[in-house]
């Protein structure tokens, strides 16, 4: 049941259109706009964090998906305004293990993804008429793992937006490093994209989130990474792919650039 799993006394996703429900989605609206970015930290009950990582443990350590590269922040070969050399495109190294939605059937965090008054929520949120789980069967949610050592390094998004769900903080590291707007769609702003790169933006923020928090951000023009983890407790993260159409599926060339698999 997933009132046991979710505290949808504090977050009542279950209670649309009421009044509790129009206060969270415009409270989680305001920081959106403000911060680029809203958290709902307690989503999950006591000890459900723990129950998810139990569940996901076995396939992470077995058949995980060792996801590394050189990239820069753009996750492209070249932009072809800028030289080879330009420091925008200096080259940082990510590496994480991945756990696709097809090893974890029957999951508590597939029963997060598909719960369906979540994903009305988000829509609301983000002011999308609809929001649909993605079709994909490795791609519609991961769960990401990142040992000692390990990190995701600075690049914006692809998609407009991002929903995770911290399942296990590391000892230390493994923060949220963003800033925000660093970039808009008609400017790419690469000299400060550079500033960023080399340390020296002021404006860049960490932010440390609880296991059982869930997290809503922007990260189309918002610079972000994960910083490196350590110790000896594994960061892990579920990562939510939601879009605005139904259907949504990976090229078999995506599937085997991200998850070394296309089925």
């Amino acid at each position: 049941m997933i009132e046991t799993i979710l505290d949808l006394d504090r977050y009542p996703l279950d209670r649309e259109g009421t009044p509790e429900w129009q206060r969270l989605v415009g409270e989680s609206k305001a920081a959106l706009a403000a911060n680029g970015m809203f958290n709902l930290e307690g989503f999950l009950r006591p000890g459900m964090a723990e129950k998810a990582v139990a569940e996901i443990r076995p396939v992470m350590d077995t058949r995980s998906h060792i996801h590394r590269r050189m990239h820069n922040i753009y996750f492209k070969p070249s932009i072809p305004e800028l030289s080879p050399d330009h420091p925008a495109l200096r080259k940082v190294e990510t590496i994480s293990h991945t756990v696709c939605a097809d090893q974890i059937p029957g999951s508590t965090v597939l029963s997060i993804y598909e719960y369906a008054p979540l994903v009305r929520f988000l829509a609301a949120t983000m002011d999308k008429p609809h929001l649909y789980v993605m079709q994909d069967p490795l791609a519609r949610a991961n769960v990401m793992g990142y040992r000692a050592g390990e990190a995701l390094n600075w690049h914006f998004d692809r998609s407009e937006f991002t929903t995770t769900l911290l399942l296990q903080a590391p000892e230390r590291g493994g923060d949220f490093e963003y800033r925000t707007d660093l970039r808009s769609d008609d400017n790419p702003n690469y000299d400060g994209v550079a500033k960023l790169l080399e340390g020296r933006d002021p404006e860049a923020k960490i932010l440390r989130i609880k296991a059982g928090t869930l997290n809503v951000f922007r990260g189309k023009n918002t610079a972000h990474r994960v910083t490196t983890v350590e110790g000896n407790r594994e960061r892990m993260i579920a990562v939510f792919s939601y879009y605005e159409r139904p259907g949504v599926m990976f090229t078999d060339e995506e599937r085997i650039g991200f998850y070394g698999r296309a089925a």
